[in-house]
């Protein structure tokens, strides 16, 4: 039998739950900024007792509503950031749960392929990915394999918000590690990067590039057979290089040295002369002249 205290916590809760219910775009876009202000860098537990056990009811609302609104902008920003305080919160993997089940992971890369909507909306997509992925290997399994990896870099290429191109950035060096099964999947969405029109996202797909090489070695086919980039360190051929694994597990080969000889690896019938080279002397060209550097 509940006591007096919990029966008028119960109540509050079914009157604010019937508020957000009732409420227009305005009333609600009230309540979300009252709930960001109150709520953030709550815990589970504390969410709990703030909602008399039923976080989850207010969760399902706002999930809900991102489904039905997300197209159209309606307090897009407020909407993420709300349920983002639930995603962040301490001990709160249930949370996480529930919203993947209501498909998440796609809303949220859907949005970032919205043109008319605002970049920072898209930021905060892309921040709430973010805690996802760190909830564990599997969840950055099911980003992937919701080609989340083509979603994140077309819009680091595509992004004109610095700070965006910078979060996916942290992302997709993430979903890099702790991650082998999709780990060549991650690398070659960076390396489609390299070829577009913006030099930030240029440079940003380098650095992830060699930091996820030089954080976690070498990775080998499955026969030893299959080639993998590698970051070349020198000044003039700064970028990428395919290599290729020697018998006895002796230093890996280049399998291309200069320009001539690619036409050996891109025949016409594999993309021609005009394919993404991916060898030193032209995947970091571009990044290259824009930076100042050596071509």
């Amino acid at each position: 039998m509940t006591s007096v205290k919990e029966q008028e916590a119960i109540r509050k809760l079914m009157v604010f739950l019937q508020e957000w219910d009732r409420a227009h775009k305005v009333a609600r876009s009230r309540i979300l900024d009252n709930f960001i202000e109150s709520n953030n860098g709550k815990t589970e537990p504390e969410l709990e007792l703030e909602f008399s056990q039923g976080a989850s009811l207010f969760l399902a609302r706002l999930t809900t509503w991102l489904r039905m609104t997300y197209m159209y902008s309606t307090c897009l920003d407020k909407l993420l950031k709300s349920i983002g305080i639930f995603l962040s919160a301490a001990s709160g993997r249930r949370y996480v749960i529930e919203f993947l089940e209501i498909g998440g992971v796609l809303i949220l890369l859907e949005i970032l392929g919205l043109n008319h909507l605002k970049e920072e909306d898209k930021r905060e997509s892309v921040k709430l990915l973010q805690l996802i992925a760190d909830a564990g290997r599997k969840y950055k399994e099911l980003i992937c394999e919701s080609y989340g990896v083509q979603s994140l870099t077309e819009f680091l290429a595509t992004s004109n918000s610095a700070e965006a191109q910078e979060d996916v950035q942290v992302l997709l060096d993430s979903l890099g590690r702790s991650n082998p099964k999709y780990q060549n999947q991650v690398y070659k969405g960076l390396i489609a990067v390299l070829p577009c029109a913006s030099p930030r996202a240029q440079q940003l797909a380098l650095q992830t590039l060699r930091g996820m090489q030089v954080g976690s070695g070498p990775r080998w086919g499955r026969k030893g057979s299959i080639s993998f980039p590698v970051l070349c360190r020198s000044p003039w051929r700064w970028g990428l290089q395919w290599t290729a694994p020697v018998p006895g597990g002796g230093q890996p080969r280049l399998l291309c040295e200069d320009c001539p000889r690619h036409s050996a690896l891109f025949s016409p019938g594999r993309g021609g002369r005009g394919a993404l080279c991916p060898c030193g002397a032209c995947a970091g060209r571009a990044v290259l002249r824009a930076a100042g550097g050596p071509v």
